[in-house]
Parts: C-alpha cells; sequence; structure tokens
C-alpha cells in the first residue's frame, strides 16, 4: 500500500555518490578528443564554467558564452539533421540581440523575441536561396537557448527543449532547482495539446511512432530556428503539403530580478537533460568546486549513460556517430552569480568563447555605448580594440530599485 511513498524516501535519502561518487566508468579529469571544455573563464558579474561532448559524427551543438563590461549572454544551440541551422544561429543570433540592445539602448523582452525573428529571417532566407541545389538544408534545425544578464536583472528565451536551470538557496540552506524554461516537445501533454488545438483541421498532426509521440511523424519539438519544411509548403521535400507551419520559432521569454538567494544558473542542451534531472545537476554544481563543473557534468551525464546500457569499453573505443547510440551532443555552461559583483564592472576586457574555438576575442557585449548622453551628444561607436578598452560608468540602482531587487519573492514573467 504505501509501495510508492517507500520508493520516493528511498530516492530522496540516496547518498551523492549514486550519481557523483564514481567508483567505475567516466572519471572526472579524463581528457576525450570528443570533449571540449574552458574549466573557469570570468564574466560580467562573477565566472562561469564551458564544456561540450561531441556524440555525433559532426558535433551538431554550438555553445557562445560572450561577457562584456555591462553583461553576459550566453547561447546553446542544439542542433538536428545537419549542423546549418546551430551554426548559422551560433554566428548570428548574438550580433542581432546586441545590435537591437542598443537601437533601444536596453534588452527586453521585446528585444529578445526581435533578435529569434531575425535569426529565423535570416536562415530561411539561406534556405530559399539554397534549396533548389540543396534540398536537405530545409530539414535542419536547432533547438535554441538563450540567457542574458543585464542590470542585475536575468533574461532567458528558448524553444525547443535546452533547459536552464536555477540553484538558489531555500529554507534550511538548501539548494533548490527551479526551471526557468518551457520543454517544448511533444512528451508533455499540454505541449501536444497546444498543438492539436492550433490545427485543428489536421487530425494527423500527432502521431506515435515506435512508441513515442512525433510532429508530423517526424519531429519531436515544436519549436526551433529552421525546419523549413514543416514551416513552409514550398520546401515540403515531397510530403504532403502542410495546411500551416508545424514548428514554430517565436520563443518563450522569462525575465527576473536577480535574487541574493540565486547562486547559479545551468544552461544546457538536451544532451544533458536526458541523463540528469534538474535537482541532480544542480546538486552536483552546488556540491563540487567551480573549477571544471561543467565538464564534470558532462562526464558524469556519460556515466549515466554507458552505466545505464554497460557500455563503457564501447563508448571509450568507438567512433563519434557509435557513440550517438548511447547519449547525444552535450552542451553544458554554468554561470555563477556573485552578487557583490553585479554593480561592478569587469576588470579586465570580456573574452567572447565559443565552443570548440581554442581562440578568443574581445566581447562585443556592448550596449550603453550607443545611448546619447546627457548634453545630447550620441556617442561615436568605437573599433572593436576600443571597445574592449572603453570605459564605462558604473550604473548603481535607485533606493527603490535596490529594495525590489533585495526581496526574497521571485519575479517571473512570461511571453509564449
Amino acid at each position: 500500500m504505501f509501495r510508492w511513498l517507500k520508493r520516493i524516501v528511498s530516492a530522496c535519502c540516496r547518498p551523492l555518490s549514486v550519481y557523483v561518487g564514481l567508483s567505475s566508468g567516466v572519471v572526472v579529469g579524463e581528457d576525450y578528443p570528443v570533449l571540449w571544455h574552458r574549466d573557469l573563464e570570468k564574466h560580467s558579474c562573477g565566472e562561469f564554467s564551458f564544456a561540450i561532448a561531441q556524440a555525433n559524427q559532426v558535433c551538431l551543438d554550438y555553445g557562445h558564452v560572450e561577457p562584456g563590461r555591462e553583461g553576459t549572454f550566453v547561447g546553446v544551440y542544439d542542433g538536428h539533421c545537419r549542423v546549418d541551422a546551430s551554426r548559422f544561429t551560433c554566428d548570428n543570433l548574438s550580433r542581432h540581440l546586441i545590435t537591437l540592445a542598443r537601437e533601444n539602448g536596453t534588452v527586453d523582452e521585446e528585444v529578445l523575441n526581435n533578435a529569434f525573428a531575425a535569426t529565423e529571417d535570416g536562415f530561411l532566407s539561406i534556405v530559399e536561396r539554397e534549396f533548389h541545389g540543396d534540398p536537405g538544408i530545409a530539414s535542419t534545425g536547432c533547438c535554441c537557448l538563450v540567457g542574458v544578464i543585464w542590470k542585475r536583472r536575468l533574461y532567458v528565451a528558448n524553444l525547443g527543449d535546452s533547459r536552464a536551470v536555477l540553484g538558489h538557496i531555500g529554507r534550511f540552506n538548501r539548494i533548490l532547482a527551479e526551471q526557468l524554461t518551457n520543454d517544448h516537445h511533444v512528451r508533455i501533454k499540454e505541449v501536444r495539446d497546444e498543438l492539436r488545438a492550433l490545427h485543428p483541421d489536421n487530425p494527423n498532426i500527432m502521431s506515435r511512432v515506435r512508441g513515442t509521440w512525433h510532429v508530423n511523424g517526424i519531429k519531436q519539438v515544436t519549436r526551433a530556428i529552421g525546419d523549413a519544411f514543416l514551416k513552409k509548403p514550398e520546401f515540403a521535400l515531397g510530403a504532403e503539403p502542410l495546411s500551416g507551419a508545424v514548428i514554430r520559432a517565436d520563443p518563450s521569454v522569462s525575465s527576473r530580478n536577480l535574487q541574493p538567494c540565486d547562486r547559479f544558473v545551468i544552461f544546457a542542451s538536451a544532451g544533458l537533460w536526458d541523463l540528469l534531472s534538474n535537482e541532480e545537476a544542480v546538486q552536483i554544481v552546488h556540491t563540487y568546486p567551480r573549477q571544471g563543473i561543467a565538464r564534470r557534468l558532462v562526464l558524469l551525464a556519460m556515466n549515466v549513460a554507458v552505466r545505464a546500457r554497460k557500455k563503457y569499453d564501447d563508448l571509450m573505443n568507438h567512433d563519434k556517430h557509435v557513440r550517438r547510440a548511447l547519449h547525444d551532443d552535450i552542451t553544458v555552461v554554468v554561470i555563477f552569480i556573485d552578487h557583490e559583483k553585479l554593480n561592478d564592472e569587469l576588470t579586465v576586457p570580456g573574452m567572447s568563447v565559443q565552443g570548440f574555438v581554442d581562440t578568443h576575442r574581445p566581447s562585443h557585449f556592448n550596449i550603453e555605448q550607443e545611448v546619447a548622453t546627457e548634453s545630447g551628444v550620441t556617442e561615436t561607436e568605437p573599433t572593436e580594440t576600443e571597445s574592449s578598452e572603453t570605459e564605462h560608468t558604473e550604473i548603481v540602482p535607485t533606493e527603490t530599485e535596490s529594495s525590489e531587487t533585495e526581496s526574497t519573492g521571485t519575479e517571473l514573467t512570461e511571453t509564449v
């Protein structure tokens, strides 16, 4: 009668070593050709750790951290079918966001929505131009997760099933996990119901393939950049003509003032969340040192995959494309929030970091340099070199803003 309660209590009481202490299998500290990492770098209000593990023959994940003096941008792009969409999104979404933020003098939900729209339009124009010579480009897309820290506020936007999870301190000084994003995945009943409601004249919009739900029998996510063949009839690739787009590119956007209890945010592709729960990932980050924590999460997720199938030797010895049978590409960025630095400028110029790229370049995350000064004179945009060396005036919140920031309540707004 109480068997279900016993299982819950047992799971809650399991020692952390069940999923973080490894007596065999993948060991943190090992380096593999398929693993790229930056163990600890600086951003506008703290430090970050970044890692990517490749499973496909060509890694379809892209990741990007753009830490400037005024704020921090994080992008996780989980590609499918081919790399075209994730690579394009990584190269262009942050650029669109910074351009729009400069034009508006701020970052807000509208800027995020417009940056996603500009990126989608840009990629679909490439599909239109190249489709006749390369029809396969219409089937490539990517899930897209973006986070921005700007003036003590965290903005998060996503398409698909990549996920941002906040670690914050709750009652009795316990670390708690809070998911900041919605999964646009058809395993979730509400997502299936939403899709059916949007397409009442298409009874086959949802179907089960090998026991799992799919959109049009093909995809499992309902929002993505690209996937033109499920958005426009001219790119249908020989399939039944569409009555309307079945994949959307409008993101779910949320924002919240950073609270004193907030400690870090984990931004990761579905490859991590397929193997670790929100609570497990947050507990791991809270328990272990910052140095190399993203790499630790990636390796622990790989460990879960190989233990589940008892294929450790296969994972270590087989080529990249064979690994895909055990786990997906995995991208993880852990952003630590040091509240004493939220009102400070970086003491060194921010350096942009992109996954699998070993070179750094000065960050382009400079927004307020474009805003008119009090005298009505607009500042001249500096060159790339000058941009990294420009000093910015520290912005101190007003007394009202400070009291709102220090509130223990969580402010959360969302547009879907």
